[in-house]
């Protein structure tokens, strides 16, 4: 589908400012990276072949019997026995010499005749987000060739949590500041395009409610209902529609009078149609301007909550209980770089990337 010849405009002004483009293209590959987490860190195999079969882990639950164990349990794919049970085809001989049985195989010999050497392809981080490593010593541990980024103080992975936190902050923060730009921009439009009775009344309630305390009420229904991630989506959203209302409603006051405006009511528009079709893509570069903002403080303000301890469930990978435990382990100084690298990188992509999307918007600026 081919682009108009504005949306095209706007693609040559983001891709002039190269800084925006290349923040757009690491960014990308980050994200992108991130969605297929479970294929990056995990603590099951990609793929088992097993007696000439196929299986995936990633996706399937498995007993332990299916691979010639003994329990009807997941199979639990970093146990020796396992591992020994897939690469040799189910033999019993795993229960008395697991290591012993494996040496063999990977020698070359077969142990009986029914032998059928299996395999497992694993993730590069043979750990998932909430899998404790098996590493000697007292957790935190630095980083090595097991863990790149060490461990944190339960002794899980640091690098498989970031992976896992990054994608969920991103997913979140797109999630609560989709929505939340949504209803903030058709509050403002119905403001500033009717204006009178309905807008001052709506901007008393805009106003009271802006400055609500909500981190003190997430805070206590939190202590009550118990953390959740959509319930804190829900009062984000709640209370982070109103950052755009000003702004838009500002655009809509300035523009109803306007004579395109006033021409398309002559003609019987319907209210809606110069609303959303006409009047809001020229409020767009002042409302492109703020998002950044409510980015970057949704960001910021899911990494405190979670800091403080009312944010997501203790169950989620948290880049801001990553941050916590940097504060509570300053012995563990990889904690803390880690955790400010990878908020560094993120929030200044972020910002540069809408840096570029404001400029594309903004039709007093044209690139060659």
């Amino acid at each position: 589908m081919a682009l108009s010849p504005i949306n095209q405009r706007r693609w040559r002004n983001f891709k002039a400012n190269r800084r925006a483009l290349w923040s757009l293209i690491v960014f990308a590959i980050l994200f992108g990276l991130t969605l297929c987490a479970e294929f990056l860190a995990n603590d099951k195999p990609i793929l088992v072949k097993y007696r000439g079969e196929y299986f995936t882990p990633v996706f399937n639950f498995y007993p332990e019997t299916a691979f010639g164990g003994d329990f009807r349990t997941e199979a639990i794919y970093r146990d020796i026995e396992v591992k020994c049970l897939i690469r040799s085809g189910g033999l019993e001989e795993c229960w008395d010499d697991p290591e012993g049985l494996i040496t063999r195989i990977d020698a070359g010999e077969t142990p009986s005749g029914d032998f059928e050497k299996g395999w497992a392809l694993w993730p590069p981080i043979p750990y998932s987000y909430d899998t404790p490593v098996d590493r000697p010593g007292a957790a935190p541990l630095p980083p090595n060739a097991q863990n790149w980024l060490g461990t944190d103080d339960t002794k899980r992975d640091v690098l498989a949590r970031i992976i896992y936190g990054f994608r969920l902050s991103i997913l979140f923060t797109l999630m609560v500041t989709t929505l939340a730009s949504v209803i903030g921009i058709m509050a403002g439009a119905v403001q500033g395009y009717f204006g009178g009775w309905l807008d001052l009344v709506f901007q008393r309630v805009v106003e009271i409610w802006g400055f609500t305390p909500s981190l003190y009420i997430i805070i206590i229904l939190f202590a009550i209902l118990g953390r959740s991630f959509w319930l804190l989506v829900f009062l984000m959203v709640l209370f982070g529609w109103t950052a755009l209302v000003g702004v838009v409603r500002a655009e809509f006051l300035r523009a109803r009078n306007l004579e395109y405006v006033r021409a398309a009511k002559a003609l019987g528009v319907p209210n809606i149609t110069i609303m959303f079709r006409h009047m809001l893509p020229n409020a767009m570069v002042a409302t492109v301007t703020f998002l950044p903002f409510i980015v970057t403080g949704t960001i910021s303000q899911l990494a405190g909550l979670d800091f403080l301890g009312f944010g997501l469930p203790s169950s989620s990978p948290s880049l801001g209980e990553l941050t916590l435990q940097a504060k509570q382990n300053l012995q563990a100084p990889w904690l803390g770089f880690t955790a400010f690298t990878v908020f560094a990188v993120m929030l200044s992509l972020l910002v540069f990337i809408f840096e570029g999307v404001r400029d594309a918007f903004d039709p007093r600026k044209t690139f060659q």
